[in-house]
């Protein structure tokens, strides 16, 4: 059983390149997966977050102003079931338990973009 036909997807980076790379990834791997937006820092993303209610938010670590952590945990404040996947070139043993304590579903590094379709598979709220 896949995915809702509809799963859209946030996208969160503050490099072009990188958002393009994940939203061509995720498109190309379609099976319901939808690119609902992009945002280029923290308080985007939350912004966006609020008014597109992505049900998966694939985020960055490394941002200008608020790290990807950061930007975790206020949408998880606010509501708690989300899905969010950490999505980072630098993930050393303090973000990845930070992550794991905030809820964040999975983080996976960049050099495994190909790994970004399967966890948002895995992480899509089943119909």
């Amino acid at each position: 059983m896949g995915p809702n036909p509809d799963t859209p997807v946030l996208i969160v980076d503050d490099e072009e390149d990188m958002r393009a790379l994940l939203r061509s990834t995720i498109e190309i791997a379609n099976e319901g997966l939808r690119v609902a937006g992009e945002a280029v820092d923290g308080d985007d993303a939350v912004a966006q977050w609020r008014e597109k209610r992505p049900q998966i938010v694939v985020l960055d670590q490394r941002m200008p102003g608020a790290t990807g952590l950061e930007v975790a945990e206020r949408i998880l404040a606010e509501h708690p079931e989300q899905a969010i996947i950490l999505f980072s070139a630098y993930l050393d043993p303090d973000i990845l338990d930070r992550a794991a304590e905030l809820g964040i579903r999975a983080c996976i590094s960049k050099r495994e973009i190909s790994r970004v379709p399967e966890a948002l598979w895995q992480y899509a709220p089943k119909p």
